[in-house]
């Protein structure tokens, strides 16, 4: 018999152990990375056991009387153990929308964690969606390079920038200081492109740095000094993803992100498994910022999906008969 309980601080660290062993989390979902933002969020994460043993995670938040997977994580869904099977993952899912519905929750909202992050094959998620009829409401493309398959650069506007940044003998190092960035780079870029903001702030992205130093990486570009771009990776085991990146004006003419970007996919990371560019969509996924996707796509990255989908809590009915 299955139970599913609410998150508290008390299970602070059997939640930790468990994403740290768990064949479909990232450090994202660690508890330090998920509350430095929950004046946000109203958390509302539930853990599924069998006896006293932990099997499955559910990151999630309460948002006007909807639970989502948690709405301030790039992605979520159920975790489960490397050692799950197909039938504990059946299994977790049904106690998991049975609790639900005794909480009067019709519906969850689900943004599934995209393959390449899996340390394990998970499909099982995908197969219980088609199951209970879930709704497969939003669909994002993350741009992403396959290292062992990797594409060389052919545009000429890449080797020029490349080409360029060497001639005015542009200098990248990893620092841990992000103030620099923030201040100088990607906050007047975004303000002045898409009257936007990081979603960190420079002293959350350095607390989250310090609790995260083998994770969490700032690359900047110098040009006599000054810092004209930067990259912000979020590191796991299979993927380096770029959380943020910018150019100033200058940065820009010099070729500061073709330089930075061709040293990361062919140099820092080059034996990671996949370098994920983040995704190009706008208007929830319905339209694509076709500039930015050219721009990755001339790096060689190919698509890869985001899926997000809806479930009728009720529809945990439809599991009980599907073995034969």
């Amino acid at each position: 018999m299955l139970r599913v309980n609410r998150y508290s601080k008390r299970y602070k660290s059997e939640w930790n152990d468990f994403v740290n062993s768990a064949k479909n989390a990232t450090f994202l979902f660690q508890r330090e990375f998920m509350e430095y933002h929950n004046d946000r969020f109203e958390d509302y994460s539930l853990m599924i056991f069998k006896g006293e043993k932990l099997i499955a995670l559910l990151p999630a938040n309460i948002n006007n009387g909807v639970l989502h997977s948690h709405q301030g994580l790039t992605f979520g869904g159920l975790l489960l153990s490397t050692k799950a099977t197909f039938e504990n993952a059946l299994n977790a899912w049904k106690a998991l929308l049975v609790f639900l519905e005794e909480q009067q929750f019709k519906t969850l909202q689900l943004k599934l964690i995209p393959k390449i992050y899996h340390l394990q094959a998970s499909d099982e998620i995908d197969y219980l969606l088609f199951k209970l009829n879930a709704k497969n409401s939003r669909k994002d493309i993350t741009s992403v390079i396959i290292s062992s398959n990797r594409l060389p650069i052919e545009s000429s506007n890449r080797k020029r920038g490349i080409k360029k940044a060497l001639k005015n003998d542009l200098i990248i190092e990893e620092v841990d200081d992000f103030k620099v960035f923030w201040k100088d780079v990607l906050i007047p870029n975004l303000q002045e492109s898409h009257k936007a903001k990081p979603v960190h702030t420079a002293s959350e992205i350095t607390d989250l740095k310090s609790k995260f130093p083998n994770n969490i990486k700032q690359f900047n570009v110098f040009y006599n000094e000054e810092t004209v771009a930067g990259v912000t990776i979020f590191e796991t085991e299979t993927v380096a993803h770029i959380q943020y990146i910018s150019a100033s004006s200058e940065g820009k003419k010099l070729g500061s992100l073709d330089f930075l970007i061709n040293f990361l996919i062919n140099e820092k990371y080059a034996q990671k498994k996949y370098f994920d560019f983040g995704i190009s969509n706008e208007n929830q996924g319905k339209n694509i910022n076709k500039g930015l996707l050219n721009w990755k796509e001339s790096f060689g990255a190919r698509s890869v999906i985001h899926d997000f989908y809806e479930i009728e809590t009720r529809n945990h009915l439809l599991l009980n008969d599907l073995f034969i």
